[in-house]
C-alpha cells in the first residue's frame, strides 16, 4: 500500500509514517497544502490521509481540487473538528472517510484497508487461512489440518487479527488497540500470556510453528 500523508503537525506526521511502516505501507509526506497538492498529482498513489488544516491551501480544498481534475485516489481526511457539520463538509467536498483526531492507529489502518477493498470490489472475507490453519468468520470456529481448535472470545479476536495480517509483524500497540481495545500501555504481561496460550493450541503437536515472536518488534503468523 503507497500512501501519501499530507499532515502539517510534524510529531503527528513521524507517528503515522513509523505506524505505517510497521504494517508494510510506504508513506510519502508533504508539510502543507499546494507541496500536498503537487504530490498527489503527480503520482499514483493507493491512498490520500488529508489533514483538513493546513498551511498553503486547505485539505478540503486539496480534495476538491483533486475530483474536478479527475483524481479518484481514496482519500481519509483527518481532522479535529469533528462535528456532524464538519464531517458532511469533508465527504461532500469529495472524501472518502472522516476521521477525527484523536485517533488509534489501528482504526485509522482498518479504515484504510477498507477504502482499499472499497475501491477494488472485494467482497467480505468470510474465511481466513494460513498453511493449514483455517478460521470461520461466520461460525466463529477455527481448525488446524481439519482439527477444531476451541478457543476463547479473546483468543479467536487475537488469531483473527494475526492471520488478518498474515506475514506481517503486529506490534504489542497494535494488539493492545485492536484486541483489548487499550489506547495505552497498562504495562502488564496480558499480551505474552494471550499469545502463550494461542501457541499452545495452534502450534502444539505440529511439527511446524505458524506464530513466531519477532525480538524486539511484536509477533507473526506466516506460512512456514
Amino acid at each position: 500500500m503507497r500512501v501519501l500523508l499530507i499532515e502539517d503537525d510534524r510529531q503527528m506526521a513521524d507517528y503515522l509514517r513509523k505506524a505505517l511502516c510497521e504494517v508494510g505501507a510506504v508513506a510519502d509526506h508533504a508539510a502543507d497544502g499546494r507541496e500536498g497538492l503537487l504530490q498527489a498529482a503527480s503520482a499514483d498513489y493507493d491512498v490520500l490521509i488529508v489533514d483538513r488544516m493546513l498551511p498553503g491551501l486547505d485539505g478540503l480544498a486539496i480534495v476538491r481540487t483533486l475530483r474536478a481534475s479527475g483524481n479518484g485516489t481514496p482519500v481519509l481526511i483527518l481532522s479535529a473538528l469533528g462535528e456532524v457539520d464538519d464531517r458532511v463538509q469533508g465527504l461532500r467536498a469529495g472524501g472518502d472517510d472522516y476521521l477525527v483526531k484523536p485517533f488509534a492507529f489501528s482504526e485509522l489502518h482498518a479504515r484504510l484497508e477498507a477504502l482499499l477493498r472499497r475501491g477494488s470490489g472485494e467482497t467480505p472475507e468470510t474465511r481466513l487461512r494460513v498453511a493449514d490453519l483455517e478460521l470461520d468468520l461466520l461460525k466463529r470456529e477455527a481448525s488446524r489440518a481439519g482439527r477444531p481448535i476451541q478457543l476463547q472470545p479473546r483468543e479467536f479476536r487475537l488469531l483473527e487479527y494475526l492471520m488478518r495480517h498474515a506475514g506481517q509483524v503486529v506490534t504489542r500497540t497494535m494488539l493492545l488497540e485492536q484486541v483489548w481495545d487499550y489506547h495505552f500501555d497498562p504495562q502488564t504481561n496480558v499480551i505474552d500470556v494471550h499469545m502463550s496460550r494461542l501457541r499452545g493450541k495452534v502450534d502444539r503437536d505440529f511439527d511446524t510453528p505458524l506464530l513466531h515472536t519477532v525480538r524486539g518488534a511484536g509477533y507473526m503468523i506466516r506460512e512456514p
